[in-house]
């Protein structure tokens, strides 16, 4: 048995919290991988998972060991990536996630840019609007967009993202006799608005008075829309407005090519809205490989 294979198994099975999941991460057989953890648990004489059909469960040894075994593993990593790195080069798996669009217009580039650079280099890309367990999937470092809880996460700050009202030219075409484009955010509620249901209050619309503004600077709105069509995908909200469903309420990074080339404009531009923070993340409880913090100083030297 190879001891340091069979603990970097144990530690990413307590991680993930699946067997399966370690299996389609290290591409093996779910058989395989229980071997390995049998294996260690007879080579160490103890007990350090509890299995049943639908969970796992550190036994007390597994909590002691578990926790002395992934110190140990990440020391490892290091020693070998600082080897390699002497040696002028960088290899491996990097885990890297993002939200949908984010990772296929911004991140991607950067990515292609960093592989080329680095020819033996792996990346594994992971792109999910949704929330993403950085410890169970065994993630790297993650682009988070928004505020972060106090969550513990190491965390880079690589710049912020603006959201702006946006629609199809089409769309506004094609507005019923009456209807204006939208100059106050009052306006917004005889429109068909598309809701992005991904972030918190997601039809509650914030807005905030520029010098141009018809209203007193610094003024505050809040404005609660409606419309026939809302997502979890920041992809179909993108698609949504390019084709004319409605008027979106969008990072302007995702359009940039279209507002480029005036398929889409922008509305209230004497309207500020919100800035979120852009941040690369990643958990406390796993180090920095040399590969890792070659691939986080590469995309915050790009987008900061």
């Amino acid at each position: 048995m190879d001891k340091l294979s069979a603990m970097r198994t144990f530690v990413r099975v307590v991680e993930s919290g699946s067997f399966s999941a370690v299996a389609d991460e290290f591409r093996a057989t779910q058989s395989a991988v229980s071997k390995q953890v049998a294996a260690l648990e007879k080579a160490l004489g103890a007990k350090l998972l509890v299995r049943t059909t639908r969970s796992l469960a550190l036994t007390e040894e597994g909590e002691r060991y578990f926790e002395q075994a992934r110190r140990l593993v990440a020391e490892i990593a290091e020693a070998e990536s600082g080897l390699i790195t002497g040696e002028g080069q960088l290899r491996g798996w990097i885990r890297v996630a993002a939200s949908v669009g984010f990772g296929r217009l911004k991140l991607m580039p950067l990515v292609r840019a960093f592989m080329a650079a680095h020819p033996d280099v792996k990346i594994d890309l992971r792109l999910h609007d949704g929330f993403i367990d950085l410890v169970e999937q065994g993630i790297d470092v993650s682009v988070r967009i928004g505020d972060l809880p106090d969550s513990g996460l190491i965390a880079r700050r690589i710049g912020t993202s603006q959201r702006m009202l946006l629609a199809n030219r089409d769309y506004l075409r094609s507005l019923p006799k009456g209807v204006r484009a939208p100059v106050i955010p009052e306006d917004l509620q005889a429109h068909e608005c598309i809701v992005y249901t991904g972030m918190s209050n997601s039809n509650l619309w914030i807005f905030t008075a520029g010098p141009g503004a018809p209203a007193t600077k610094g003024a505050t709105r809040s404005i609660r829309v409606e419309g026939h069509m809302q997502t979890n995908s920041s992809e179909v909200l993108r698609s949504a407005v390019t084709t004319g469903m409605g008027i979106g309420y969008s990072p302007t990074w995702l359009f940039d090519a279209e507002l480029a080339s005036g398929e889409v404009v922008r509305l209230m531009a004497d309207w500020e809205s919100p800035q979120s923070p852009i941040h690369l993340v990643s958990p406390p409880e796993r180090k920095h490989s040399a590969k890792v913090r070659a691939f986080v100083a590469h995309i915050a030297a790009a987008l900061t």
